[in-house]
């Protein structure tokens, strides 16, 4: 075994079974991820468009490409027609190019709704008042091609491991509020992609479906 396949063992076994781990391959060559594909993970995560099209046109087609970055509206069209799950969908005009774009794929994408929950304010995403705001609109309501499935966050950057956890808290008490009033009957709203390689343990114990680590996995970000 690989030591990226050995990381990627043992962190899956540290993890339940109804988390899913995405694994953040921002950045590594793409043999790091063969490695990780060889052993039966495919689920991985990027943040830059340019990044993604390009390891999406070179590796096998049954990867789940995870768009995890802040995503500019006019680069929308170039994963449209093959991501699996855009994480940072953070304004209402992004949600309305997403689903022209997958109008035009004959797609159905799946979304996650970013909603800003650090200290730091040049992380992005919704306000709590502006996702219900948008979930309560007509044009949202007539938006056929988009899957919302769930909320995104991400943590202020921040050794106080307490403040972590009121903030994973917060996010998971909105989206068991939004899950209750608007997709009571819709299984398909079921996932909250909260942590990453410093803060993975709290997020699943408040409640995370979805985790992003990379680090852990692959060794320290390799910056191009």
């Amino acid at each position: 075994m690989s030591h990226i396949q050995e990381n990627l063992t043992q962190l899956l076994s540290l993890i339940p079974q109804n988390v899913k781990l995405v694994a953040v391959s921002k950045t590594k060559p793409l043999e790091d991820i063969v490695s990780a594909y060889e052993i039966g993970h495919r689920a991985f995560g990027e943040n830059k468009v340019q990044e993604l099209v390009s390891k999406h046109e070179k590796l096998p087609q049954d990867i789940d490409w995870h768009m995890i970055g802040h995503l500019q509206r006019n680069k929308v069209k170039f994963i449209a027609p093959f991501v699996h799950l855009l994480h940072g969908v953070d304004s209402f005009r992004l949600l309305r190019t997403i689903n022209n774009e997958a109008v035009k794929c004959g797609r159905i994408i799946n979304c996650l709704l970013q909603v800003h929950i650090a200290e730091e304010d040049s992380k992005f995403g919704f306000s709590e008042d502006e996702v219900l705001s948008i979930l309560q609109s007509a044009e949202f309501l007539e938006m056929q091609n988009i899957n919302i499935k769930g909320l995104m966050g991400m943590a202020t950057y921040t050794d106080d491991n307490l403040q972590v956890r009121n903030e994973f808290k917060g996010l998971k008490l909105l989206f068991d509020n939004i899950k209750s009033h608007f997709f009571a009957n819709d299984s398909n709203f079921s996932d909250l992609s909260i942590g990453m390689s410093g803060d993975y343990k709290i997020a699943i114990e408040e409640g995370a479906t979805i985790i992003r680590v990379g680090s852990i996995i692959f060794g320290h970000r390799k910056y191009l």
